[in-house]
């Protein structure tokens, strides 16, 4: 069994023992678009002592000109070899700091902002928290055109050149990078498939997905077609997701499993789920960051439009999965709204805050709805106090803008530059004329 890597000295022993001449640190920026620079083997001392410098201005969300130097320092513990790599000149990569020139750490950074959350989480209330997002997405023909490879459905099994091969070469990949994977299978639109990873602590996981998505795109193109993340790349069928199932351990001990409950639910637990319910609103336009995630959040295509919760009930914004006895560990929320196309630190960073609030202010969790939301009408929706996500981007950044809960869990620099950033994209897209308004409108008006 392959030795894991955890700290400076097991990485100088790893570059020796795989014959690694290059390594890649990679960081991201506010929208979680990976970034890297590739260093030489002769540079890592310097690296891990100093930090590697970069132009912070030239990164989305980072640093005005007058205050551009930043510097990027390893995190050894993420280290890894790229399969494919050639011998006797292996790749690898790391996640990287990002820290200012006087060695502090630089609070536009994405994964430092994940990490003093989980760090408060440990401080005041003794928790870990762990994840294990479900990412869906699309294989097409080309990142011109939306053209399908099979008309394959959920769990379908296709010929393996409509992307069965594709997958199975991803999931070897990801673990031999060390990445464990659950499951992988075709979903339910024609063309798209989703792969599982087994859930761990949320730092590694935010870093694991920023792998997936680059692998995936990257397997993709070995096969000569085109992976995409986009939330919502055809009409009329299924967008794509990442539904993330999280809990919180106290030690070894699942802080969310009550065994004498009705719903196998810790009172911590019901909190949390009430936490997510309640802010839901607030914490999407970080969960779902993007113009067309709103057109994958509409009702009739699984993806959750109606803030609920429920056990076996799809439709819900939440769903705590059945219990099943002897797996007390397994006791979980599952959070379906969030997009894989978002920026993974941020959003378990403020899905994190809601739960937080939820159990911290002892919200009162209402009961379950375990009836087709989608089908009930509005007066019933409104009886019931079922409240709806936003219908925008602009509606999502609204609700942001005034939220305390995004920007203590975010830090002043990235809520302002990333709302500033939406509010820009916003504009660009609505002084747009579409497609769709030249065939409703041009021969009538």
């Amino acid at each position: 069994m392959k030795k894991e890597v955890r700290t400076k000295e097991e990485v100088f022993e790893a570059v020796e023992m795989q014959r690694v001449k290059f390594i890649g640190l990679w960081f991201t920026d506010i929208l979680g678009r990976l970034k890297s620079v590739t260093i030489s083997v002769s540079e890592l001392e310097t690296a891990f002592d100093e930090g590697m410098g970069f132009d912070g201005s030239s990164i989305k969300g980072f640093a005005r000109i007058d205050e551009s130097d930043m510097l990027a320092k390893p995190d050894p513990a993420t280290f890894q070899i790229v399969p494919g790599s050639p011998k006797g000149n292996a790749i690898a990569r790391m996640f990287c700091d990002i820290l200012n020139p006087d060695g502090s750490h630089y609070e536009g950074d994405p994964r430092y902002i994940l990490k003093r959350n989980l760090e408060r989480l440990r401080e005041k209330h003794g928790y870990t928290l762990y994840l294990g997002p479900e990412l869906e997405y699309f294989y097409f023909r080309n990142e011109k055109n939306p053209e399908v490879l099979d008309e394959g459905g959920y769990f379908d099994l296709t010929t393996l050149d409509a992307g069965s091969n594709f997958r199975r070469d991803t999931v070897l990949t990801l673990e031999a990078m060390g990445i464990k994977v659950e499951a992988s299978h075709h979903e339910v639109a024609p063309s798209q498939h989703e792969i599982d990873l087994r859930y761990t602590d949320a730092l590694t996981m935010a870093d694991q997905v920023m792998t997936y998505r680059i692998l995936v795109k990257e397997i993709a193109q070995q096969h000569g077609c085109y992976a995409t993340f986009m939330p919502k790349p055809i009409f009329g069928v299924n967008g794509s997701g990442m539904h993330v199932h999280q809990s919180l351990f106290e030690g070894d001990k699942n802080a969310f499993f009550d065994p004498n409950d009705e719903y196998q639910l810790s009172n911590v637990g019901k909190r949390y789920i009430a936490g997510l319910l309640q802010h839901a609103p607030e914490i999407t336009s970080i969960t779902n960051q993007w113009i067309n995630s709103y057109k994958r959040l509409v009702p009739g295509y699984e993806a959750p439009a109606y803030i609920t919760w429920a056990r076996r009930n799809r439709s819900t914004l939440v769903r705590v999965p059945m219990y099943k006895p002897g797996k007390e560990k397994a006791t979980r929320v599952e959070y379906r709204s969030p997009d894989p196309a978002c920026n993974p630190y941020l959003a378990f960073s403020v899905m994190l805050a809601a739960g937080l609030a939820g159990i911290k202010n002892h919200y009162e969790l209402p009961p379950p709805t375990e009836k087709d939301v989608y089908l009930m009408s509005e007066e019933e929706r409104a009886k019931e106090g079922i409240k709806t996500l936003p219908g925008s981007l602009i509606e999502a950044i609204v609700l942001t803008k005034r939220s305390k809960l995004v920007r203590e869990a975010l830090g002043d620099h990235i809520f302002n530059n990333f709302i500033t950033s939406k509010l820009v994209e916003w504009d660009r897209y609505r002084v747009n004329v579409t497609e769709w308004e030249l065939r409703e409108y041009l021969s009538v008006l």
